[in-house]
């Protein structure tokens, strides 16, 4: 079966059910192409299987991970991505934007944990950047501006995955967030 390119998620129960920052641990992995048993995914998320069992079927009732092929002997019943990338939409609902906040928090935390990891004296150091912008966008520029940006990370996630990237690849980590400041204005 055909991975879609993308989903999208935009229902503000489906945002809280990514939430949990176990959920958020193994979409990550999932979603950077590796399947994963339910054991598997317990031991990144430091969960039970049988608590992390719950946490994919939750995950894959909101159409966000699905039963990969079964291995072999058939006791093996791993754990895959539904698509090449996620993207969450904002909500106008307060459970959905409290839910998304909930979620950058933890990736930007995620990120932080990594620039913290990396070793001073790390050779690909020259690539690490952060950069923070406040542009002034109509509203169809800000949603042109946001699917240029996935547009871009698609172009150099194409078809790289732990298994099949080349040589000399290393993952590198990214983090996008647009979102509207201050009040809008009185013709939008």
């Amino acid at each position: 079966m055909a991975k879609k390119k993308r989903v999208v998620i935009s229902d503000p129960r489906a945002i809280r059910a990514l939430a949990h920052p176990a959920r958020q641990r193994v979409i990550d992995e999932l979603y950077n192409g590796r399947v994963l048993t339910a054991t598997e995914c317990a031991e990144l998320a430091g969960l039970t299987p049988s608590a992390m069992s719950y946490h994919l079927r939750a995950l894959e009732r909101w159409g966000i991970i699905e039963r990969a092929e079964e291995s072999g002997d058939g006791r093996e019943r791993p754990w895959r991505a539904l698509a090449g990338s996620l993207m969450i939409s904002s909500q106008a609902s307060n459970a959905g934007r409290l839910a998304s906040q909930t979620i950058m928090r933890t990736t930007a935390d995620r990120v932080l944990e990594q620039f913290e990891e990396m070793a001073s004296d790390d050779p690909w150091d020259d690539v690490s950047s952060l950069s923070r912008s406040r542009l002034w966008l109509t509203h169809d520029e800000a949603k042109r501006f946001g699917q240029e940006l996935s547009e871009l990370v698609d172009r150099y996630k194409k078809g790289r995955t732990p298994t099949t990237h080349p040589a000399a690849a290393r993952q590198i980590s990214t983090l996008m967030a647009v979102v509207p400041t201050g009040k809008p204005p009185q013709d939008s």
